[in-house]
């Protein structure tokens, strides 16, 4: 049976979920083919079969789970004769440090410079849920939010800092090669490039160097989504 992940969807089939690109790149990894259901913000009563309200959901067989760490888990337990996406236990608890600062240092950061772009890249229908809602979690209108993202891009610099140290000598977060480390990050990065143009990193630094090395990883997955313009 196919697995199927449940997949958020914007504007002109936009794949733009960080949580889900991370599910995207782990199975690629794994060499696992996977069908992508697209849905909308509003559209939550198609996964209602797994139980959940967020996206990723993923559907394997009798199994239905959402959460990309959890999913990770699920995918290097089930599927072991497949390459691995944490290189042991070790690798796992390191990874599990880079998902931990991913969600409450990168994503932070990066919201606020491109929440409004990312609001023009939604549907019509998902616009009023999404205004509704983020509004209330940052104390601000979308406008407002707009006027401050060039100050966000700004500020976005220092929390960079360990990512950009790491990766003055080191090809991949990982190490030897790319794991699921790196698409933690990666699937941040990607969510940004396709739905906002904002120059996120600048092309001489060490992480644009990095993310162009991602995006070229499995035929140019990444590079099938059209960036933002």
């Amino acid at each position: 049976m196919t697995i199927k992940v449940y997949d958020l969807c914007g504007a002109d089939d936009r794949r733009f979920s960080p949580f889900c690109w991370r599910v995207r790149m782990a199975l690629a990894h794994k060499g696992l083919e996977a069908e992508f259901v697209p849905m909308q913000f509003t559209e939550k009563d198609k996964i209602a079969f797994a139980n959940s309200k967020t996206v990723p959901v993923l559907a394997d067989g009798e199994t239905a789970m959402n959460q990309s760490w959890d999913i990770a888990d699920y995918l290097e337990q089930s599927y072991p004769d497949t390459p691995s996406l944490f290189g042991g236990d070790a690798g796992r608890a390191v990874t599990g440090f880079i998902n931990a600062w991913t969600n409450s240092t990168l994503h932070p950061a990066l919201i606020r410079c491109v929440i409004a772009d990312v609001f023009d890249r939604i549907d019509d229908a998902d616009k009023a849920y999404f205004r509704e809602d983020r509004e209330k979690r940052f104390g601000k209108t979308i406008e407002e939010l707009r006027e401050e993202q060039n100050d966000a891009l700004g500020k976005l610099d220092g929390a960079l800092t360990p990512l950009r140290t790491i990766l003055t000598s080191e090809e991949w977060i990982a190490g030897d090669a790319p794991a699921f480390a790196d698409y933690l990050i990666f699937s941040a990065f990607q969510w940004c490039r396709i739905m906002s143009p904002a120059e996120i990193v600048k092309p001489d630094d060490p992480i644009h160097e990095w993310r162009e090395r991602m995006l070229d990883l499995f035929d140019g997955l990444g590079r099938g989504f059209k960036a933002a313009t």
